[in-house]
């Protein structure tokens, strides 16, 4: 497969110079960061509209209480496996071909979801949508990471593709919502379907994306041990939960999982002609940093999103609709606070507002651990709420912009996959830790104080994360060089 040509837009004669040229080159920044945007948002919406529907799923297909789990670990454990394979492809056979090809996946996978008739067959399906997923995400941040260099449309364009999350999380906690009280859950995979093929038309005729070296291999070796010691892993710390942590089907799957990262690590420094993890970049401040701090986000994120939405629906008894509507103020908030924060970043810089977010974080999700039963929504859920997601969105779009800024040319899609992989892996370990936690509080239990137990046991396991995304913020770099 030939490589592309360089990052371009197609739209016509390179621009003319002058107030004309600079309008063309505008309006077509414009568009790229509109079609970027557009995946972000559908994504999130994605894993958004799929918590709302979660009580639904179980009910209609029949899950256990940790299966469950599976329909956004499925998901998540791919994307999060295949996240730095996706970035070392775009940069070899370019954003474009790759965005093009993880939306057609995407949204296959979506429309098999949508038809699923057993667990097994729903969560096989999301599994191939982590894939496609994991082939946009990375592309995204490769055209972000190329094409707007310049420090103020650097900020503006991170701080419009996370709040762009946002909307996707407003959006799928209101349709997810509606879909699943007035048709089904399986519309809310089945709406990816049209979705999708707009991104594919507007991606194929809009980007031309940078490419790398020609007739370098892709490190499948690196893709296969590294997914396979994630998802090991991860099944270990569920197994755990009805097992026990020192019986053989959780440290089994631990230890092999263990083994499978050795072998990662061997594959990425001694076999790998380019591997999926250069170890180079890791001597990157920003890179490690930023790749960590996301790495403990991810777990946070999740306990936000996931766990809020079941608390509504099986701690306080509201349905799939009137859930959605109680999150959507939540995701409003994030949406205007990630993107005030791009305008507040060139000013006063990442540590700043990461140690302000991490404080807002902890304090919102220590206020949300003392809900029960027997609590109302505005004093107890809502506001504690919207604290967190203040927080959110103070410090996604600025670390995830450190840890992309310093890229080296050609880099652009593997710095991007490791960002959004930290994130990725973060929300899956994270989601399966909480899990494990949440049902050693509740003991199976179907009763809604029991219930109640268990999430307040998630919150406060995120606000002691919280205090490390506001630790971490000292640590990292005042501002990312690009907007020094």
């Amino acid at each position: 497969m030939a490589p592309e040509p360089a990052l371009r837009t197609r739209s016509g004669p390179p621009a003319r110079t002058g107030r004309t040229g600079r309008t063309a080159r505008t309006r077509s920044g414009a568009t790229v960061l509109a079609l970027l945007c557009a995946c972000q948002f559908m994504v999130i919406l994605d894993s958004s509209i799929v918590n709302v529907a979660l009580p639904s799923i179980d009910r209609d297909l029949g899950f256990s209480t940790a299966g469950l789990a599976w329909v956004v670990n499925g998901y998540l454990l791919t994307l999060a496996g295949l996240m730095l394979l996706g970035g070392r492809a775009a940069d070899l056979l370019g954003p474009r071909r790759m965005l093009t090809a993880g939306l057609a996946v995407f949204s296959a996978a979506s429309l098999a979801a949508g038809l699923a008739g057993s667990p097994g067959t729903l969560v096989a399906a999301r599994v191939v949508q982590g894939a496609g997923a994991a082939l946009t995400a990375p592309a995204t941040l490769a055209v972000l990471g190329t094409r707007f260099t310049e420090p103020g449309a650097r900020a503006r364009a991170f701080g419009a593709w996370s709040a762009s999350g946002g909307i996707g999380g407003m959006a799928g906690a209101l349709a997810g919502g509606a879909l699943t009280t007035g048709l089904s859950w399986r519309w809310v995979f089945l709406v990816n379907v049209p979705i999708g093929a707009a991104l594919i038309a507007v991606a194929a005729t809009t980007l031309a994306g940078a490419h790398g070296p020609a007739r370098e291999r892709l490190d499948l070796a690196g893709a296969a041990t590294g997914t396979a010691a994630l998802a090991a892993v991860v099944y270990g710390v569920m197994e755990s939960a009805s097992a026990g942590w020192t019986s053989a089907a959780a440290l089994g799957p631990l230890a092999a999982g263990a083994v499978l990262l050795a072998g990662f690590a061997a594959v990425e420094a001694r076999l790998a002609s380019r591997p999926l993890l250069p170890l180079r970049l890791l001597r990157i401040r920003g890179v490690a940093v930023g790749g960590a701090m996301l790495l403990v986000f991810g777990g946070v994120a999740i306990a936000m999103w996931y766990f809020s939405s079941l608390f509504l629906q099986d701690v306080l008894g509201w349905s799939a609709l009137r859930a959605g509507l109680g999150q959507t103020p939540t995701a409003v908030m994030f949406l205007l606070v990630a993107r005030g924060a791009a305008g507040l970043l060139p000013r006063l810089g990442a540590r700043t507002l990461v140690v302000a977010g991490g404080a807002a974080l902890l304090a919102g999700f220590g206020w949300l651990s003392r809900a029960g039963a027997g609590s109302g929504f505005a004093a107890d859920v809502l506001g504690p709420t919207l604290l967190v997601a203040v927080g959110i969105g103070l410090v996604f779009p600025t670390v995830m912009a450190s840890a992309t800024a310093d890229a080296p040319e050609g880099d652009a899609g593997v710095v991007g996959g490791i960002a959004a992989t930290a994130q990725q892996v973060g929300g899956a370990v994270g989601l399966a830790v909480l899990t494990t936690a949440a049902a050693a509080a509740h003991g199976g239990s179907a009763a809604h104080a029991a219930r109640a137990s268990g999430d307040d046991r998630v919150f406060l396991i995120a606000a002691g994360l919280s205090l490390l995304l506001a630790l971490g913020g000292l640590v990292l770099g005042r501002r990312p060089r690009a907007a020094a």
